[in-house]
């Protein structure tokens, strides 16, 4: 595995790559990496020649009072884990090489109506930041595919969409969330969790899996799921931002004949902002 901290040096690469006639997989990481990361690599190498991970803390999806300084980082740890995965070459620049005299103004990429809800609601700014980064990524590494959790459902909605409008040759990918034995989704931010937060944080995959069950039953009042997921959630001594069902293709709200569903949900525990949905199909 090459590790490759300038534009021009992945560039190089990936040049040699596309006159071999080989297909180029991507994952976009900030680091850290757990098992759920280590999924999409496995997804990405699939039907691939050649695969690249890059590992970048963005500071522009980082609100004021975020956790961009503190964002946990393990540079040494990523790396062996990547060369474990196969990955042909880790692209780490830094705040300088991907934004350049641009870091302070960058030019900013805006995904309408879908970065401005859930989420988007709570993290204003956030969305662009992602946008952002990724179409910058896309333009650098020109990959055949990449791949994006379903953990953070909202990001790849916002993904495909730009993908779709700014007419990028990128075929993105959704890879299944992956969970601890209890339940609560892998995220690089369960390790603020202190014991007992970390006993009480797989209540809300548990509330996400009442709310599936109730729609599968047939229950049409999507206002009482929503509200009976909150209030399990704020049971649990969690902060809400939000639990919501929405439909699966745009974020809207569901109308009575939409079938294809995703609830979603985030709340705070201490320090720690978790995330996590559960698909559900209507009968």
């Amino acid at each position: 595995m090459q590790t490759v901290t300038t534009i021009a040096g992945v560039r190089a690469c990936v040049r040699a790559w596309r006159q071999a006639g080989e297909r180029i997989a991507f994952v976009p990481t900030m680091g850290n990496l757990h098992a759920g990361h280590i999924s999409l690599m496995e997804l990405a190498r699939q039907g691939h020649d050649r695969f690249i991970a890059s590992i970048f803390v963005n500071p522009m999806q980082f609100g004021p009072n975020e956790d961009f300084a503190h964002y946990p980082r393990t540079p040494a740890r990523d790396a062996q884990m990547l060369q474990d995965a196969g990955c042909d070459v880790m692209f780490m620049p830094d705040v300088a090489e991907m934004y350049g005299e641009g870091a302070t103004a960058p030019t900013r990429i805006d995904v309408p109506e879908l970065t401005t809800t859930l989420c988007g609601e709570f993290r204003p700014g956030h969305f662009e930041g992602v946008a952002t980064v990724v179409a910058k990524l896309f333009n650098i590494v020109l990959p055949d595919t990449a791949v994006f959790g379903e953990k953070d459902f909202q990001q790849l909605a916002v993904i495909r969409r730009m993908v779709a409008d700014l007419c990028f040759p990128v075929t993105v990918v959704g890879a299944p969330t992956v969970r601890e034995a209890d339940g609560l989704a892998m995220s690089s931010r369960n390790q603020y969790l202190t014991a007992e937060e970390r006993r009480i944080a797989p209540g809300i995959h548990r509330a996400l899996l009442a709310a599936t069950a109730a729609i599968r039953s047939g229950a049409a009042d999507v206002a009482a799921i929503e509200r009976s997921g909150a209030a399990s959630l704020a049971a649990h001594g969690m902060q809400v931002d939000y639990f919501a069902v929405r439909r699966r293709v745009d974020l809207t709200h569901p109308g009575a004949g939409d079938r294809e569903l995703v609830v979603l949900a985030a709340a705070r525990i201490g320090k720690a902002r978790l995330i996590d949905n559960l698909q559900v199909d209507r009968p």
